[in-house]
This record gives C-alpha cells, sequence and structure tokens, in this order.
C-alpha cells in the first residue's frame, strides 16, 4: 500500500494497512537539532509531501522570522520574536486604526506571481500524499491585522469597517483556495485557533454566524475539484466538531487533551479523521517515554476501531526529547487489537 493509498483509506475509513504518520516540527528544531530532525524522519518516514509550489513574492515582507528580533510578513504585520524558533507575536498590527483600512489591500501580488508550475509534476512522480497548506485563517489574520483587543471588540459590535475587513480576507482566501484546487494535490489545508483551554474564544453562535459559512465555501471548493479538506485549531473545539463535519471537513488536527478524549470518540470517531495529536503541553515535553506510550494508547483506545479516521501525527517542540518522539510513533505500530486490550 502507497502512502497516498494509506492516507485515502484513512480519510474514507476503508481499513488502512496502519495510521498514516505525520510530524511537524516547529522552527527550533529544523534550526537547532537538524541531525536528531533527519534521523527520526529516516527511521519514521512520514506519508504526506508538501506540494512544491511557491507563493509570489512580498513587497512588504522583511526580516527573517523565528529569529529574536523583529520582522514583517506578507500582509505587513511586525511580529516580535523573543525566543529563537517561534513564530513570536504582532506588536504593531497594520490596521489597528481603522482609518488605514481605506488604503489597505490583501496581499494580491502572492497569488498573482504563484509558480504552481511543478505541482503536477510532482504529484505525478510521488507515491505521497500530496497536501499544501494555505494564507486561509480568517480569525487569526484578522487578529494579526487588527490586535486581537480590538477584534474581540470588532466581533461585539460588527461596525461596517469590519464587515468590510470580513469580505476583503474571505474574496482573498477563495482565490487562494480556488488556484490550489485547480491542480492535481490531493488535499489543501487552512486553520484558526479557535480555544482556549476549556472553551471556545467566542460563543459557538458567533462563531456559526461569521465564520462557518466562510469555512464552508473553502470545504465546497475543495471537495468540488475532488480534494480532501484538512483544517488545525489548537485549543478546546469540542463545541464545533459538529460543524466541521458538517461542512465537510475530512480530517481535524486539534489538541485531543484539552477536551474528553473518549467523549469525542463516542460521538464523533467513523465520521471525521483526528489528525492527531499528542500532548504537547505536559507529555511530549516533560513525560517520561512511558508516559508517551500511555498517551497513544489512550488515543487510540478512543478513536482507532481499524477502519481508519486517525493519523498518527504529533509536534515537536524545541525542548521535546528525541525519544518523546520515537515513542510516540513506536507505540502507534503496536496491534490496535492488543492496544484495546
Amino acid at each position: 500500500m502507497t502512502s497516498r493509498e494509506r492516507v485515502l483509506r484513512t480519510l474514507e475509513f476503508r481499513q488502512p494497512d496502519r495510521a498514516p504518520r505525520d510530524l511537524w516540527a516547529l522552527a527550533g528544531v529544523t534550526m537547532l537539532r537538524r541531525r536528531d530532525f533527519d534521523e527520526v524522519l529516516a527511521r519514521y518516514p512520514i506519508d504526506f509531501t508538501d506540494a512544491r509550489g511557491r507563493y509570489g513574492a512580498s513587497s512588504v515582507a522583511r526580516g527573517t522570522p523565528a529569529e529574536v528580533g523583529t520582522y514583517v510578513d506578507e500582509w505587513g504585520c511586525e511580529w516580535s520574536v523573543a525566543e529563537v524558533g517561534v513564530c513570536g507575536e504582532v506588536k504593531n498590527p497594520p490596521l489597528a486604526d481603522w482609518s488605514a483600512l481605506a488604503s489597505w489591500s490583501p496581499p494580491w501580488e502572492l497569488l498573482d506571481n504563484a509558480d504552481l508550475s511543478q505541482v503536477n509534476a510532482w504529484c505525478a512522480e510521488t507515491d505521497l500524499f500530496v497536501k499544501t497548506g494555505t494564507h486561509v485563517r480568517p480569525f487569526e489574520r484578522m487578529q494579526f491585522l487588527r490586535g486581537s483587543e480590538n477584534l474581540f471588540m470588532d466581533l461585539a459590535w460588527q461596525p461596517p469597517e469590519f464587515r468590510r475587513l470580513c469580505e476583503m480576507i474571505h474574496e482573498f482566501n477563495l482565490r487562494d483556495i480556488s488556484m490550489w484546487a485547480e491542480t492535481d494535490i490531493d488535499g489543501i489545508g487552512f486553520m484558526d485557533d479557535w480555544g482556549a483551554q476549556n472553551s471556545l474564544l467566542i460563543a459557538p453562535d458567533l462563531w456559526r454566524e461569521i465564520f462557518k459559512p466562510m469555512y464552508k465555501d473553502y470545504c465546497d471548493i475543495i471537495r468540488g475539484r475532488g480534494k480532501k479538506v484538512f483544517f488545525h485549531s489548537d485549543g478546546y473545539i469540542m463545541d464545533i466538531y459538529p460543524d466541521l463535519i458538517e461542512i465537510g471537513v475530512d480530517a481535524v488536527n486539534s489538541q485531543l487533551f484539552c477536551m474528553d478524549i473518549e467523549e469525542i470518540g463516542r460521538r464523533f470517531k467513523g465520521q471525521i479523521t483526528f489528525w492527531g495529536e499528542i500532548s504537547r503541553q505536559d507529555i511530549l515535553p516533560f513525560g517520561t517515554v512511558d508516559d508517551v506510550r500511555q498517551a497513544v494508547r489512550r488515543v487510540r483506545r478512543a478513536l482507532d476501531d481499524g477502519r481508519g479516521g486517525v493519523i498518527a501525527q504529533c509536534e515537536w517542540g524545541v525542548r521535546d526529547p528525541r525519544e518523546n518522539i520515537e515513542a510516540v510513533f513506536e507505540t502507534w505500530m503496536e496491534d490496535r487489537v492488543a492496544i484495546a486490550g
């Protein structure tokens, strides 16, 4: 079974030979621990590959992301980084004052000058599942542009400027998604971090009013072109799992250990694929190898019935012991029946 076949069988609940592997590494790992990273990938190859397409060059970006100091991203947001290898936080949002909206526009040059010329050839050449991320993250994008405090007030009051910004961001996102959907890739991802530790950051009904229709548009485009939909969100998001299933998300990457994993399994197993994860807040950085093994087994008992619907994913933080990351994938190789027993 090829990796592409394995992932598709997993997403479609058609009994893959094993759970597909996926490893995310924070920039600090590849910057400071490259040898460890390469050796783990050599021992446990992942089943996914990037699409090998590139967005166009930005005329406003400057500085180096993940390096201590400041940098400006493609959207004109200035980030402050206090520790090497992390993304940092926006300190000077360009639309903090609504008066700036009149002269601002999304960075269309990223799409106008994108180079996807090698994408289809790579899809034909590789047996891996080809997936791309996008710039699509409407809630977070507006946080970066407005600042978090301003945006939460916008959500409460919904002034005309906020509605206009939503439309501008959504227009860009639709074109971004559509651009990738015209290629031969297998899956397209988008994201927004919606959860605090034990609740959503906004009321579920407000999320359904403003953001769910946007997400549905993205899913409709992706699925309409025969691609799979991947979505990531940090924090507690159990309240919107049914909505993600309804609009057609195939795989969700969420912080399972912020929620009741057994309840997630009872309610949603077999309806959506759980694309990781193992807790990066405590178990991976601070737990023992046995703690990691028990965490993986807990996820499998709750979510893995052998039909598919689970991806063996974890995120490697710069301080996480290598042996803990290896233990994740070692344990996923165990027999499911033995785990259940």
